[in-house]
């Protein structure tokens, strides 16, 4: 069993999961080698790494192409200002409710993802060979996969007018996308994934992105129906949301939510660890806001090892992430790095 589930699980880890990720814009905003000299010095955060050749660059997804907008298999086109940033939606294909149904249909979920084609056979045929070898995977919906996807489809003051009017269009739209998405999940689930990822942030700076009432009404039913097979199979489930969440962490846990990803700062330390600690368990979003674009190392490592004292316990029931972006000074980066490795083993 993986360190994060046993975290999970509250099966008493032998370190916290630390996760740290180095967007792809990062590589043509800094000198590769220096962040190569940091991936490095840190052997626990990348244990697998080895350094390329000193012409490599990342591939980037076509969502996140700078003058290359994508149209997705849904219909809706990103447009990114930077390579490597993932753009956002500048068209809505079903802006009009009249091309619904008529020239524009759900795509088939044997062939893509929603955001991407893929080839399903061949991942499975990959997935047998990972567990094979005793080895696991995760299974993940694309980010944004229901509340976000309508906004992408409608627009979100289209969107959120629709609900406000009980618009029998959005339902019937709602339906199809939960069909689609349910045949996703059991690609995952039925072949044995170790846990199963629902991304999609819900949340602002401050307050959601839609008022509880709207979320329960159009929105939690469809994650309950994505999650229960998750359930079901006993398999762990992980929810990612930015933003403020705090009056929809209640219907998250009651629609199957295990494992929540939330932001620090923005939900506050204090309410995350009184809300969770030791009951649920929280992969914690290390501000990427205040504390590590500006702040001293000294503040990074009091921010983190405040988080790690306060939520985390013997048995589990923590596990932090952390997304570099452009912007942050490489010192901080570097101090983010030795905390995280520092404080995973807070209880050995």
């Amino acid at each position: 069993m993986d360190l994060f589930t046993r975290a999970a699980r509250f099966e008493r880890p032998e370190a916290i999961p630390m996760t740290f990720v180095i967007n792809d814009a990062c590589w043509h905003h800094y000198p590769k080698e220096a962040l190569w000299d940091l991936m490095e010095e840190h052997k626990f955060l990348f244990p697998n790494f080895q350094r390329p050749a000193a012409d490599w660059m990342p591939t980037y997804l076509p969502v996140a192409r700078k003058d290359a907008p994508y149209t997705d298999p849904m219909g809706c086109t990103w447009v990114t200002a930077d390579d490597g940033i993932t753009g956002t939606v500048h068209n809505h294909p079903l802006e009009d409710w009249s091309k619904f149904q008529t020239e524009w249909h759900i795509p088939d979920p044997n062939k893509t993802d929603g955001l991407y084609p893929v080839d399903w056979e061949t991942r499975k045929r990959n997935w047998a060979e990972l567990k094979a070898k005793g080895e696991s995977f995760h299974g993940d919906l694309r980010h944004g996969h229901t509340f976000l996807q309508l906004c992408d489809l409608r627009g979100y003051e289209n969107l959120l007018f629709d609900m406000m009017d009980e618009n029998p269009l959005l339902d019937e739209l709602i339906e199809q996308l939960e069909a689609f998405n349910l045949a996703l999940v059991h690609h995952f689930v039925d072949n044995g994934c170790a846990s199963m990822g629902y991304a999609e942030d819900l949340g602002m700076q401050i307050g959601p992105m839609l008022a509880p009432e709207m979320f329960r009404r159009y929105i939690k039913p469809s994650y309950k129906h994505l999650m229960q097979p998750a359930l079901e199979a006993g398999i762990p489930i992980r929810m990612h949301s930015d933003g403020d969440i705090r009056t929809l962490v209640d219907d998250l846990i009651d629609s199957g939510v295990q494992v929540i990803n939330l932001q620090d700062l923005v939900n506050g330390i204090d309410w995350i660890a009184e809300r969770f600690r030791g009951k649920i368990c929280v992969e914690l979003d290390i501000d990427r806001q205040t504390v590590t674009p500006y702040g001293s190392p000294a503040q990074i490592d009091a921010l983190i090892r405040e988080e790690v004292s306060k939520i985390a316990t013997p048995a589990g029931g923590l596990c932090m992430v952390y997304g570099l972006y452009p912007g942050v000074p490489l010192e901080n980066a570097k101090a983010v790095m030795d905390a995280m490795e520092k404080y995973a083993f807070y209880f050995s």
